[in-house]
């Protein structure tokens, strides 16, 4: 299937910087809170990540990942994740976050 450029522009994908890192015990899989820095104009934004395989509270701290900021709310549990974090699966199938390779401004958006 193929999109049109302008389809493309309807996904939202940010570059922002993890500022805080929780453990989440009671979602259904191991997984992780996280808070993301987007920069003054989106401010800091949460989401929850089943990342733990390679991902912990101390590796992710100041990390830069990319993620979809206009994706609707999504509850999970008792906690609303209001962005997805983008990654890929290594052979296993566990998540590589997709990061910048150089920091970027937070906010920055792909292109």
């Amino acid at each position: 299937m193929t999109v049109s450029f302008e389809d493309f522009l309807k996904i939202d994908i940010r570059v922002g910087t993890i500022v805080e890192v929780k453990k989440f015990p009671e979602a259904n899989k191991p997984a992780l809170k996280i808070w993301v820095d987007f920069g003054e104009d989106l401010g800091i934004l949460k989401t929850s990540a089943q990342v733990t395989k390679y991902y912990s509270s101390e590796n992710l701290l100041g990390r830069q990942i990319a993620a979809v900021i206009n994706f609707p709310s999504k509850q999970i549990g008792k906690f609303m994740s209001e962005i997805l974090i983008l990654g890929f699966p290594d052979l296993e199938g566990e998540v590589v976050l997709l990061s910048p390779d150089h920091n970027v401004p937070n906010g920055g958006r792909l292109f």
